[in-house]
């Protein structure tokens, strides 16, 4: 059974179709690539998942429970963590603070301070930033700061929405190598990635959405290789 399973789902704005019935499923230890141009639908897939935004009609299965009707604060604490779009990390709080919210829903708080020294071994910069305010972070920084927070929470799954997003390229380097790093110790990745080239070679499968539709999957080595998404994303 996969960890994550979505049938049919469509979401709509209004009168806007957003999602059109898409179907595709995560299998857990997977990091799986969603890709398309601006409007595709991939923020609006991520929203619905973890409960920002309501389904119209459809089904999403995360360990064999129905999502669709739950509260996004339920999802959290049944295991799945969003970094999203612009990070919205509290800028106002420390470092510190931060790490501490992604924790909030956690029953086994005696694990805290064991998982905060793998943070801190995974991001050096925010333990060196701890006591710092969020918001004078650099933007890569800011970034680590929030996959950080919603490691902290323990998921199961982690979904990301843009994370190298406004970053340099050393930076951008850094983030994916992240990513991975994450995958190797046992947390699933569903991400949504403008950087085409770079999600799908990180990533096992992809799935390639244009105007609420899946219109191409497969294994990522396969479509990085895809003359039509070379064309389409890749800029070749």
């Amino acid at each position: 059974m996969a960890l994550l399973e979505i049938k049919d789902l469509c979401v709509s704005y209004g009168m806007i179709s957003a999602l059109k019935g898409i179907s595709f499923e995560v299998n857990k230890g997977e990091v799986i690539a969603l890709i398309g141009a601006n409007g595709a639908g991939k923020t609006t897939t991520l929203h619905t998942l973890t409960g920002l935004i309501p389904a119209k009609s459809g089904s999403i299965l995360f360990n064999g429970t129905e999502l669709t009707k739950t509260p996004a604060h339920k999802i959290v604490k049944m295991g799945m963590a969003h970094v999203p779009e612009g990070r919205r990390i509290f800028q106002q709080l420390t470092v510190l603070d931060n790490l501490k919210l992604g924790a909030f829903i956690r029953k086994d708080k005696e694990n805290f301070g064991a998982d905060l020294e793998k943070i801190y071994k995974r991001f050096p910069r925010l333990e060196e930033r701890k006591n710092q305010i969020a918001g004078t972070l650099s933007g890569g920084e800011q970034q680590m700061l929030a996959m950080g927070r919603a490691l902290m929470s323990n998921p199961d799954i982690i979904v990301m929405d843009e994370p190298s997003m406004g970053l340099s390229p050393i930076m951008v380097s850094e983030i994916f190598d992240i990513i991975q790093s994450i995958r190797k110790d046992g947390t699933t990745v569903l991400l949504v990635e403008q950087n085409a080239k770079k999600a799908l070679a990180i990533s096992d499968r992809a799935y390639v959405l244009e105007t609420g539709k899946i219109v191409l999957s497969g294994n990522a080595a396969d479509l990085i290789n895809d003359e039509s998404v070379k064309k389409a994303y890749l800029g070749e």
